[in-house]
């Protein structure tokens, strides 16, 4: 996986634990909390990425969790949160996960213009 592959699938996975983690239990992750997972995804991975930038994919996962929130019933919203952690299995195909993962990499690269 590319640099700016893993980038965008850290993006979609913070935003699958965040939307997950509100219809759950009512409260978003902290930026710092989002950090902390991207780290142990990463890990996991034997990958590494420096503080600041994993702060930055967790706030754009953020933005992309809310949004997601804000423009849904909360039953389509659950059902959205669902499907994006389960396209975390690679061998799950979701068309709803892959029209979230364009909205990674769109977020990603206005990020990085910006």
């Amino acid at each position: 996986m590319t640099e700016r592959g893993m980038r965008i699938a850290l993006i979609f996975a913070l935003a699958a634990e965040r939307l997950t983690a509100f219809y759950e239990y009512s409260q978003w992750l902290t930026e710092a909390q989002g950090a902390s997972l991207a780290a142990d995804w990463l890990s996991r991975s034997k990958n590494k990425m420096p503080l600041n930038e994993r702060r930055q994919l967790s706030a754009l996962s953020d933005q992309l969790a809310r949004q997601i929130e804000s423009s849904l019933s909360r039953e389509a919203g659950m059902y959205t949160a669902h499907e994006m952690m389960e396209s975390l299995d690679p061998n799950h195909h979701s068309e709803i996960a892959e029209s979230l993962m364009v909205e990674c990499e769109r977020l990603l690269d206005e990020n990085l213009a910006g």
